[in-house]
């Protein structure tokens, strides 16, 4: 395996301006990664963290030169909704449990790179990862805002913590409501009219100053505290506390782990297929998990917790010049100096600053766009995202990726069992049209034409069974031929044989012929391994439409034939 794909080649002429872009991201990223720890419930630090050697891991052995593997919110969300309850947000048990968490997924990854399960990222539709999202977003949104008002809260079930903040609303913080809507304001005008501009660092260097010449604390505004500075102490310690948990805890983690591999499969496979895309380049789907896989390793090993790659940070990095993972190898070195060096100040950021920073990401995580999109286009589509932003607030964040996985695949089944089909017919053009099956509905007098849009197997054989049979009623038939339109039937399985078998019986007992047109090369293989081919007659299989519409021609005119 060749090692920093993602920077080869590597040349002088470009190193200066991504080495400069990833100075950029830094000064971008430090701020909303302190956010995604916020969201994971874990110390601030750690979001410095997964800046630090996830993206020298990914850098050394991912292939994409523009993906970003850092911090997330998806992933961070489903962490902290899978793991509520099991210990205490920032406890040494808690940041254990994350390590165990992240090495977890580097493992699920792992095996999906050894078995090619990139394929796995296609079958989450995006729709219902826009719903997902959607939901993410309102969780994160809502439990923040009891820090942006100064509002005390006891539950962490969005919907129970929503009414709690709405009936604290009388007991705001006014000083604390002032700085936390400066913030919003401040930031998303510089987003509006000077976009280059790193917002939101500005506003917590700002925040962090005022807060030391006015004594913020002393007036009643929290601060974050104490922030441990350096560099990360490398350990797997937490994995040794699985000798000691029980099975149902271990199950738990395993649970969170495969929900976050799935969002990181999803998300890094999207991101870097839309940039290399864009840069003419390709990208070994399944040779990125070694990337992700490793990044999460190094996120356990350096007490983070998992990380993904981001669409958001990607489009950053992207956006501030950055062509290669020089850049994010110097945003890890940036990242580096910081924690050696300032993570003093940090103490006396507001927390209310920080879930301003957190509600700007939660915000960033609804597609407003795209939700009316879908509805305009498939209000059935816009009901199934609706309905798993239900399940995330009101059920949990691991419950909807769930949901979001199983309805994705309930979609691609039902395509396949409830096939396009119908009674092709000629237009006066020469081409073709289909038309709903019905009695009487024919091509032409005494022969049908019958497309079925699917594979046939065991689930829809039985749908081709009826429709076939539906075409020929009532008996005694006028149909004399049904030719089945195969070019979309790439595959039949043993039962689908059998039900075919059965048909063919069944329209030779009525007097209709059954014949097939179009068959490609894997259904013939099919049809020859099942002894379809004896069944139907190598007679009645025809390369062309107008080759079976000339035979049954000339059977009419030749009753013999």
């Amino acid at each position: 395996m060749k090692l920093f794909r993602g920077l080869r080649p590597l040349r002088s002429a470009t190193a200066l301006r991504d080495a400069l872009a990833g100075v950029v991201m830094a000064a971008m990223d430090i701020p909303q990664v302190l956010g995604y720890s916020k969201i994971a419930g874990m110390p601030v630090v750690t979001g410095l963290y997964s800046l630090f050697l996830p993206l020298v891991a990914f850098a050394a052995f991912g292939s994409s030169r523009y993906m970003v593997v850092a911090a997330d919110s998806a992933t961070a969300a489903i962490f902290a909704g899978g793991v509520a309850g099991a210990a205490t947000p920032a406890s040494a048990q808690y940041i254990a449990l994350a390590g165990i968490v992240a090495v977890l997924t580097a493992a699920i990854l792992l095996l999906a790179r050894v078995l090619r399960l990139a394929f796995i990222a296609d079958f989450l539709s995006r729709t219902v990862l826009v719903g997902f999202l959607t939901g993410v977003g309102l969780q994160v949104g809502i439990s923040v805002l009891s820090e942006m008002l100064g509002v005390a809260v006891d539950s962490r079930r969005p919907v129970i913590e929503l009414w709690e903040v709405l009936r604290g609303l009388p007991h705001a913080h006014l000083p604390t409501v002032a700085l936390a809507a400066s913030v919003l304001t401040f930031v998303l005008l510089l987003r509006r009219f000077a976009p280059k501009v790193p917002g939101a660092l500005v506003a917590v260097v700002a925040a962090i100053a005022a807060s030391a010449e006015w004594d913020f604390a002393g007036h009643g505004i929290a601060t974050i505290g104490p922030v441990v500075g350096g560099l990360p102490h490398l350990a797997l310690a937490g994995l040794l506390s699985l000798r000691t948990m029980s099975w149902q805890e271990v199950e738990l983690l395993l649970t969170v782990s495969a929900s976050c591999a799935v969002m990181i499969l999803t998300q890094s496979a999207a991101t870097s297929r839309i940039y290399a895309a864009k840069h003419y380049e390709t990208v070994d789907e399944n040779l990125e998990l070694y990337g992700l896989s490793a990044a999460n390793a190094a996120a356990a090993l350096s007490g983070g917790f998992v990380v993904n790659g981001s669409p958001t940070q990607t489009a950053m990095m992207e956006g501030a010049g950055g062509r290669s993972q020089l850049a994010q190898v110097t945003t890890a070195v940036v990242v580096g100096a910081v924690l050696l060096f300032l993570t003093g100040p940090l103490q006396l950021l507001p927390t209310c600053v920080l879930g301003a920073m957190v509600f700007m990401v939660a915000l960033r995580l609804i597609d407003f766009a795209e939700l009316r999109n879908i509805r305009a286009e498939s209000p059935q589509e816009y009901a199934l995202a609706v309905m798993t932003a239900a399940v995330v607030i009101l059920v949990g964040v691991e419950e909807g990726i769930v949901l979001a996985m199983v309805v994705s695949l309930a979609r691609v089944v039902r395509h396949g069992y409830h096939p396009h089909s119908g009674v092709l017919q000629a237009n006066p053009d020469g081409s073709w049209k289909l038309v709903p099956i019905a009695p009487h509905v024919v091509t032409e007098p005494g022969l049908v034409l019958y497309r079925f849009g699917a594979e046939l197997y065991y689930a829809n054989a039985g749908r081709f069974l009826e429709e076939v049979s539906h075409v020929v009623q009532p008996m005694p038939s006028s149909v004399k031929w049904v030719v089945v339109d195969a070019e979309a039937m790439t595959h039949m399985d043993y039962t689908a044989a059998r039900i075919l078998k059965r048909l063919k019986a069944n329209l030779d007992q009525a007097g209709v012929k059954l014949a097939f047109a179009r068959v490609p090369w894997d259904l013939r293989s099919d049809f020859d391994r099942h002894q379809v081919t004896d069944v139907i007659g190598p007679s009645r299989i025809f390369n062309r439409l107008h080759d079976a519409i000339a035979a049954f021609e000339a059977s009419e005119k030749s009753p013999e034939a």
